[in-house]
């Protein structure tokens, strides 16, 4: 059985720029897995908050990641242009996978592909509370497959 080959920008619904910095370059003169979590987690958040679905300061609902996994196909590293691509794989009731893929530079298909999944809870008591309706109408642009 072969190795999936990279997923294309097409693939994906929604972008969002995620850019790299100087301290992202490791030793071996390449990009640290642990930057594309960060990337990851930075082009997701920054959706949700320029759909307006979060809220930093004030929000009663926050995302915990309860699973996360990154494939990587190529290097990438400072001063590389990054996009994350952005799609949903499964919108459940109180949980999303997110999916997203990393660009770089003007690369047509992935150096990365990574996935998580919020559970989304209250954020006093930390328990899980169904999306409401409004959320997952903004979400389900972002559905795919």
């Amino acid at each position: 059985m072969g190795r999936q080959p990279p997923a294309a920008r097409s693939d994906y619904a929604a972008f969002q720029p995620v850019p790299t910095r100087w301290e992202d370059n490791d030793r071996y003169g390449h990009m640290n897995n642990a930057v594309h979590y960060r990337l990851v987690d930075t082009a997701v958040n920054r959706w949700l908050i320029g759909a307006g679905l979060l809220d930093l300061k004030a929000g009663d609902r926050i995302g915990l990641v309860v699973e996360s996994g990154c494939r990587y196909h190529a290097e990438m590293g400072f001063p590389d242009d990054v996009t994350a691509g952005l799609r949903i794989g499964h919108l459940g009731g109180s949980s999303v996978r997110w999916e997203v893929g990393l660009f770089r530079n003007h690369d047509d298909h992935a150096t990365a592909e990574a996935h998580f999944v919020h559970v989304y809870v209250n954020a006093a008591t930390r328990r899980p509370e169904p999306l409401p309706d409004s959320w997952r109408a903004a979400m389900a642009g972002l559905l795919r497959g």
